[in-house]
């Protein structure tokens, strides 16, 4: 079940960053559904939803950082299974996982196998010479864009009148909706995946003191 997980959201994360990277120009959008969703081509150098850890050592910190966390996450899945914990908290772990191996694909070897991305020319896969970065030095390909609001705030709202406000902003891949979506869904419904090891260290507690 975790390899299952894991597989279909890297294989989908990748194969859409791969359609992106090889047809899209930088900054190229195409509407989905309009006015709702669009695939947007943009580049992040960075962590989830645009935001940067800045320059050279920033970029290496961030994916030794994200190597270490999944072989940590890896070995919290490990204890999840040993322990027969709830399937759903597995496949939400899982998840989390597969969303820090797509971003890590990223930075470790687009740079290597294709070429720059530029607002004019679309990249190669396998460029005849070298890639476009160093492996660590990889840009996350990121495409998932939703405007769901996107308006000029009426004037007599203080201070933001008469700006353009536009909600959901941030771009981003498959990945980094796995890592939220399983970050989320632990947090939100923590009491009903965790229940049994309360009831196990409940009964235990009472166990004892019998």
């Amino acid at each position: 079940m975790v390899i299952a997980t894991v597989f279909l959201v890297l294989l989908f994360d990748q194969w859409l960053k791969f359609y992106i990277k090889t047809n899209f120009t930088l900054g190229q959008s195409v509407m989905m559904i309009p006015t709702w969703f669009e695939l947007h081509f943009t580049e992040n150098p960075g962590m989830a939803f645009g935001l940067t850890l800045g320059g050279k050592w920033g970029k290496i910190i961030l994916t030794i950082f994200r190597i270490l966390a999944s072989g940590l996450i890896i070995y919290y899945i490990k204890s999840l299974i040993s322990e027969k914990a709830k399937y759903r908290l597995i496949v939400l772990v899982s998840l989390i996982l597969a969303g820090a191996l797509g971003n890590i694909l990223d930075s470790l070897f687009y740079g290597i196998f294709f070429s720059e991305s530029t607002w004019h020319q679309v990249a190669v896969f396998l460029p005849e010479t070298k890639g476009y970065a160093p492996i660590f030095m990889g840009k996350v390909v990121d495409m998932l864009y939703f405007p769901l609001i996107d308006t000029i705030l009426p004037d007599w709202i203080p201070y933001m009148g008469g700006e353009r406000f536009q909600f959901f902003r941030p771009v981003f891949n498959i990945a980094d909706a796995a890592i939220s979506t399983g970050v989320f869904a632990i947090i939100l419904f923590r009491k009903r995946l965790f229940d049994n090891e309360i009831e196990e260290k409940s009964v235990s507690i009472v166990n004892t003191e019998v």
